[in-house]
């Protein structure tokens, strides 16, 4: 296993200057449930959301996005089309997305719907242990989107899930695991409160996605933005007194890490 990354490596670092220089246009197919939070969380970071789901503009919005995300949390007819226009669109067209199989396991329809979009080839796959548990084969679920399992556990499965599928796997918990198959980082930190704000995981699918747009590795991608988020859970989770707090905290604290970021970069440049 490799070493632990925090927001001090210089190439998280390097990273999150880059995509706050760049603001990559993020498409984002996601549940309804987070659409806002997810937004406002990739806005706070530096990049530039697109929530386009429509089928009969999403494949076409993917060749021209710089990444894009497909979060199966709310699995309806219409946006399933999305889904599947959008992973057509960005094979096709080279973009890199992450597929987020929220819930899969114990519902056959989304299991499915997961199945068909993996084979348009995920650049990264994000969930908890028990999502990434079932998708290799050694689980058959959590209970709903909470996992049942904590992401040490999981370690083996998405590292085996890797090798089949060719993604980076992320695997959320207290320490996050990411993993291309072979090596495994960990990424400590957060805070206690995220799993009691909707949406923090998914809208950390939303930012690795964004990170493709500008790491050099989809395996870079999804280390920089889960120790974006642990630092900006650890600085919110200091000054919040509950979970509504804590959700408007978190922001203010990724845009915080996105504007130094942005200062270094000017600082570089004057400094040349």
């Amino acid at each position: 296993m490799s070493t632990e990354r925090t927001l001090s490596d210089p190439s998280v670092a390097e990273d999150l200057r880059r995509l706050s220089e760049l603001s990559p246009l993020t498409q984002c197919i996601t549940n309804i449930v987070v659409t806002n939070f997810t937004a406002n969380v990739l806005l706070a970071i530096g990049a530039s959301p697109a929530m386009v789901i429509a089928a009969e503009e999403a494949g076409g919005f993917a060749a021209i996005a710089s990444a894009v995300l497909i979060n199966v949390g709310t699995v309806t007819p219409e946006d399933v089309g999305g889904m599947r226009a959008a992973a057509r669109g960005a094979q096709r067209a080279g973009t890199p997305w992450l597929l987020d199989p929220v819930a899969v396991g114990p519902l056959q329809y989304r299991t499915e719907i997961v199945g068909e979009l993996l084979a348009h080839r995920p650049a990264v796959i994000r969930g908890n242990a028990s999502e990434i548990l079932t998708l290799a084969g050694v689980s058959t679920g959590g209970k709903g989107a909470d996992s049942t399992a904590d992401s040490a556990e999981a370690v083996d499965g998405g590292r085996a899930l890797a090798q089949r599928t060719g993604a980076v796997v992320a695997i959320s918990g207290v320490v996050d695991y990411i993993t291309d198959g072979t090596e495994v980082v960990p990424v400590p930190g957060g805070h206690e409160l995220m799993p009691r704000v909707t949406g923090t995981g998914c809208a950390l699918g939303a930012v690795i996605a964004a990170f493709l747009a500008v790491s050099p590795s989809p395996l870079d991608a999804a280390v920089s933005a889960s120790a974006v988020f642990a630092a900006a859970g650890q600085e919110a989770g200091s000054e919040a007194s509950g979970p509504a707090s804590f959700a408007a905290a978190f922001v203010d604290q990724l845009y915080l890490l996105s504007r130094r970021a942005a200062r270094a970069q000017g600082a570089a440049h004057v400094a040349v």
